[in-house]
């Protein structure tokens, strides 16, 4: 690293912070849901002991992702998808915080939209990356992929919802007393996944018809800073290996988005 640079020297220092966090984070939901799994094991409620374990492990199949395939996702994006596991499956599903919480379901499917969006552009971002491919697609186009991608899985979702409660007789889709069905509780997720979706989709195009850089690392930017500052002040005591670890965001500088 050139010691001259201090905006390298900058970044360095934010992306291994972040990385710590990250780690924290992850180290700390794990050991929760680890608690749960082993109280669940010695009750003998076996069903709701597997969905803890398929939860801590879809909380870390981002990093898992990104480290097993190159992906390069940002440690923040990382650290928003786990978090979103963790309370939409979690506490949402396995807690009832949907039930108890009148505004945990469109909390929860506002930030789908959101995330998804995001990972629309990074789909975009790592195609452009890719020396093997030759693209060279418009705003317009870039954010009309990231919208329909984020409804689309939204939808998808839905169905999955559907399956589950007609198959194992769940009740993932929730019903109401003006509606037993549960078809008003989709159709709002989906509604409100569609307005998260357009508005991340709208800023990308904006950020990118006015050549803003990395618009994913500032809308990331606070939450990530707040989040490694607090919890890389409160987990000296994880193994130092873990402490250490860093992860490599996407400099601002590399993006491709918008080219002609």
């Amino acid at each position: 690293m050139d010691s001259s640079d201090p905006g390298k020297h900058s970044e360095t220092i934010t992306a291994a912070s972040v990385g710590r966090a990250l780690w924290h984070l992850l180290f700390l939901l794990q050991a929760i849901m680890a608690a749960e799994l082993v109280a669940l094991l010695i009750e003998r409620q076996f069903l709701d002991g597997v969905l803890v374990f398929v939860i801590m492990g879809a909380t870390i199949s981002p990093v898992v992702l990104s480290r097993r395939f190159s992906m390069g996702i940002p440690a923040g994006l990382q650290m928003l998808a786990a978090a979103f596991v963790f309370a939409a499956f979690f506490l949402g599903e396995l807690h009832g915080y949907y039930v108890r919480i009148w505004w945990w379901d469109i909390a929860l499917h506002a930030g789908s939209g959101l995330l998804l969006g995001i990972v629309g552009f990074l789909l975009v971002h790592a195609l452009n990356e890719d020396a093997r491919v030759e693209l060279s697609m418009h705003p317009r186009f870039i954010a009309l992929f990231a919208f329909t991608f984020a409804v689309a899985c939204g939808a998808l979702w839905e169905i999955f919802e559907f399956a589950m409660d007609q198959s194992f007789g769940m009740r993932m889709q929730k019903p109401s007393e003006s509606d037993p069905s549960g078809l008003t509780d989709t159709m709002w997720d989906i509604i409100v996944d569609t307005i998260g979706a357009a508005a991340i989709s709208l800023y990308g195009w904006r950020a990118m018809v006015r050549r803003e850089p990395s618009f994913i690392d500032r809308l990331i930017g606070k939450f990530t800073t707040a989040a490694a500052r607090t919890l890389n002040g409160t987990a000296g005591w994880l193994p130092k290996q873990m402490r250490e670890q860093s992860f490599r965001l996407v400099p601002a500088h590399d993006t491709k988005f918008g080219r002609s």
